[in-house]
């Protein structure tokens, strides 16, 4: 017998930590904003490991992630060494630009875009970033000046970063003057607001499934990772199910946690 027309399909996924960066970059590259911004107006692609991503979706070549970082959690709280730290990337109607942070705040204007990754997801779609430098860090240098100028913040994050604490309130408590200990460097959070893209909207986007949040984390090879439940048409399913266990397939860029 065969299946009716309006059959609906469901499939559960475990992504590990590269696919589920690799996904949302790939979301972030398909989002509408991003595109037009890509085509006739500015992208700033900030650090961070998931940018690294995107960088390569939008340049389509390799960015090493060990150095498009500043700050990251591995054994503790931790900045990149200055000697490896890379710079953000601008593009300007697609190809890479040489401008300094000043002149890209200058030009940022309505329809341009900051693409900035965060730490922290909460219930209300503010993300938080970890902030460890007094004058504002990669988050301080462009935030505010999209939100001065009526610029486009896009946030790639994984919904395995979804907390349940507003980030207001989080920023309120934290800041390295109120912390009497800490597993590395001492932060505050910074509330940053633009549009959350996880791994909800890449697949909403790229496959037209309907995508909820069932766990995160795991061992060994699913250690971060994110599942994900996927609900659609049969095609639609199989075609995103297909995708993901080979994003989930391919190696794991190796990170260096030496400081």
């Amino acid at each position: 017998m065969s299946r009716s027309e309006g059959t609906t399909d469901r499939a559960i996924v475990v992504l590990p930590s590269h696919a589920a960066k690799r996904l949302t970059a790939r979301g972030v590259a398909a989002n509408s904003v991003v595109r037009k911004a890509m085509a006739e107006g500015m992208v700033v692609i900030g650090l961070g490991t998931t940018n690294a991503y995107v960088a390569e979706e939008l340049l389509g070549g390799p960015i090493d992630p060990g150095s498009f970082c500043a700050g990251y959690i591995g054994r503790g709280l931790s900045v990149v060494p200055p000697e490896r730290m890379g710079r953000g990337i601008t593009l300007v109607a697609g190809q890479p630009a040489s401008l300094d942070p000043e002149q890209v705040r200058e030009r940022l204007k309505p329809g341009d875009v900051l693409i900035k990754g965060a730490n922290a997801l909460d219930p209300h779609g503010i993300c938080g970033v970890l902030l460890g430098s007094r004058t504002g860090g990669t988050v301080g240098a462009y935030h505010p000046a999209a939100l001065a100028t009526g610029a486009e913040t896009v946030v790639p994050i994984s919904l395995a970063k979804s907390v349940h604490t507003p980030i207001a309130q989080l920023a309120r408590a934290m800041g390295a003057g109120r912390l009497a200990h800490a597993h590395g460097i001492p932060v505050g959070m910074y509330p940053l607001v633009g549009t959350p893209l996880t791994e909800r909207e890449a697949l909403e986007t790229l496959y037209g499934v309907r995508v909820q949040h069932v766990a995160s984390g795991g061992v060994g090879h699913g250690t971060g990772a994110v599942t994900l439940l996927l609900e659609g048409a049969p095609q639609d399913v199989a075609q995103a199910f297909d995708a993901l266990t080979a994003l989930a397939a391919e190696q794991e860029i190796p990170w260096d946690d030496n400081g």
